[in-house]
């Protein structure tokens, strides 16, 4: 089989160039070679010297790319919560590095694309830039290049996206996205046409079929409306991991302490807090894991109506006044209410504590394999 026949292949397109259908990758099946010689597809891949180049949009500071990501297998995206969908597409990603022998790289943006179209209405994260690349490097990415997100960006079309970072920084063998993956101002780019690209590019491209959930796609925006809801388990259920919460722990009135329960109040948060409630989770301190209760909301039964980040950390002593700290929360406790006095209240919070001790490790014994 030649080079270029055994392209249109993994295409799934005709000798004629007619496009046809995109191949799509089934889940079940990914740890399968569908072409005996891909490996030899990527070794083969070439940058033309003859491309047109745009500098129009894109500083070349805007990107680092490091060489040890050159020559890679790259998937583009925000993802953001780093969910069970998004490993899916990683472990193709990985699985084809191999076969090609280059890396597999991430390129990610920060911010969310969407925090400067829609500045009245920004979106919430799910994770920090930091939590995200650590997730991304902890289920087997070799690089992850952040794209700062400007102006420029956002007016760059689909094709200087490609040429520009795909191509020309990047110098990408093959490609990985999702069959909803967009790209370009005004999201005028899809799969059909990054295929097109690649195409003419030499570039070998995958399209993977989406991680489904109760019928649904697995997605970001579900999993915001879960923690919104304060579903915090469902949410879990879907990310495969604890949904991380960082902040500066300011000083508060005190009130913990006077009921023997002294408590973290968690400010500068920076991602999405789930809904109203009492939330368990742990926190590693000093190298040291401790169970945490979390409150998160007001405080009705001292009419303090304030939204607060409120966390015992179980077995703690010890000052954290002005320190970074993050809490993983694991799973729901109970929703807020009034106590008719302090002394209810502070028997609540013995037995919410004692339930956080027992779901913490339920919740950690039935998290997603991290080695997926």
């Amino acid at each position: 089989m030649s080079w270029r026949s055994s392209w249109h292949k993994v295409l799934g397109r005709k000798s004629s160039g007619r496009t046809t259908r995109v191949q799509r990758s089934d889940p079940t099946t990914t740890g399968k070679k569908s072409h005996p010689d891909f490996g030899d597809q990527c070794r083969s891949s070439g940058i033309p010297t003859d491309r047109p180049v745009f500098f129009s949009a894109m500083n070349q500071a805007d990107l680092h790319v490091p060489e040890s990501a050159l020559n890679g297998v790259v998937t583009v995206g925000n993802f953001d919560g780093v969910h069970r969908g998004h490993r899916q597409m990683l472990k193709t990603l990985q699985e084809i590095a191999i076969e090609c022998s280059g890396p597999a790289v991430v390129v990610t943006f920060d911010p969310h694309p969407l925090s400067l179209l829609r500045r009245d209405a920004p979106l919430p994260r799910l994770t920090t830039i930091e939590h995200r690349t650590e997730l991304l490097r902890e289920y087997g990415v070799d690089e992850v290049v952040v794209l700062p997100v400007t102006t420029d960006l956002l007016q760059m079309t689909a094709d200087e996206f490609f040429e520009q970072v795909l191509v020309e920084r990047l110098a990408a063998q093959a490609v990985v996205e999702g069959p909803n993956f967009r790209f370009g101002r005004d999201r005028s780019g899809d799969v059909d046409h990054l295929a097109d690209l690649c195409q003419a590019g030499d570039i070998v491209f995958r399209v993977i079929q989406p991680v489904e959930e109760d019928g649904r796609m697995i997605s970001s925006s579900r999993i915001r409306t879960l923690l919104s809801e304060g579903r915090l388990s469902d949410a879990v259920a879907m990310t495969g991991h604890a949904h991380r919460i960082s902040g500066v722990v300011a000083r508060g009135a005190g009130r913990g302490r006077q009921l023997g329960y002294p408590t973290a109040n968690i400010e500068d948060i920076s991602v999405m807090v789930p809904g109203n409630g009492v939330y368990a989770g742990t926190a590693d301190i000093a190298g040291r894991r401790y169970v945490a209760a979390v409150s998160i909301g007001p405080n009705p039964t001292f009419d303090d109506h304030r939204q607060k980040f409120e966390c015992f950390l179980d077995g703690f002593d010890g000052d954290l006044y002005d320190q970074n700290v993050s809490i993983d929360l694991h799973c729901e406790i109970r929703s807020l209410r009034s106590f008719e006095c302090a002394e209810e209240l502070t028997q609540q919070i013995t037995t919410d504590i004692e339930q956080c001790r027992q779901q913490v490790t339920t919740c950690d014994t039935d998290l997603w394999p991290r080695n997926m």
